[in-house]
């Protein structure tokens, strides 16, 4: 049963580690066995997950209200409008290549969340998702000129982060950049394209909030809360450190989890 220490403790864990890439999932995973909670049920990760994309949807408050704007008024051909929308566009593409994908093949993703050495080696691809992002050169393409076919290459890559260990922002942070945008623009898409993902996720799983027991909803809306407010916090921090090419520092810290964990669990 989730107590509610458990559940701000989680909270905290889920909101930094969503947004910053070292892969929420994988450190929900692992922080469970260290600390010897009990194993929440999908309920939880749903309210978590909630946390989490109420702190990006009030960080890029104003980017979404002027693409929203954009469709609103879609008859609307000033450039401004027309460069909005294809954001939309692309935003799209790239998460019905996840969900495909997610349709495709979503049983086998979610069976690795039952396998600890499979998680600590995630954590190890994600290291060096991030080591070699930051050797990347950038040929500052901004999103609106993204096109098609990088859309849908973003979108294969936010896919892989189906697995446990792997980081979602880390994977389409890093894809962003190796199809050509900017930094800022690499971790803005992945900011935005991570509404739809997660939006999107909790639909799929929204019904079994209803097999929730009601002494329970204190320390999961607790968790939610925390998820919320770390999340929030770290976001600019992210981009701040994207900008600077400073993602390495992350890989070098999934390596030390990698085998911290492989130490404690394996050995």
């Amino acid at each position: 049963m989730i107590e509610i220490l458990h559940g701000i403790l989680l909270g905290i864990l889920q909101g930094i580690t969503e947004f910053i890439p070292v892969s929420s999932s994988g450190h929900l995973v692992l922080g469970i066995e260290f600390l010897n909670f009990p194993r929440p049920d999908i309920g939880f990760e749903i309210f978590l997950h909630f946390g989490s994309l109420i702190a990006v949807l009030l960080y890029f408050r104003q980017d979404l209200i002027s693409l929203c704007d954009s469709v609103i008024h879609f008859r609307d051909k000033t450039a401004s409008r027309v460069r909005s929308r294809l954001i939309v566009l692309y935003l799209i593409l790239a998460t019905i290549v996840t969900g495909v994908i997610y349709m495709l093949f979503g049983d086998y993703f979610e069976a690795a969340f039952s396998s600890i050495p499979f998680v600590i080696a995630m954590l190890c691809v994600t290291g060096l998702i991030l080591f070699f992002s930051d050797k990347i050169k950038s040929k500052n393409i901004e999103s609106a000129d993204l096109g098609v076919k990088r859309s849908i290459m973003i979108g294969l890559g936010q896919s892989l982060a189906m697995f446990p260990g792997i980081s979602r922002s880390g994977t389409t942070i890093a894809s962003g950049i190796l199809v050509g945008l900017n930094r800022a623009e690499a971790a803005r898409f992945s900011f935005l394209l991570m509404i739809p993902a997660i939006g999107g996720a909790n639909l799929v799983n929204i019904i079994k909030i209803s097999s929730i027991e009601r002494n329970m909803y204190l320390p999961y809306i607790l968790g939610m809360i925390a998820a919320f407010i770390s999340g929030y916090l770290v976001i600019a921090l992210l981009i701040r450190m994207i900008k600077k090419k400073q993602l390495k520092y992350f890989a070098y810290y999934c390596w030390t989890i990698a085998l911290l964990s492989f130490i404690y669990f394996v050995l």
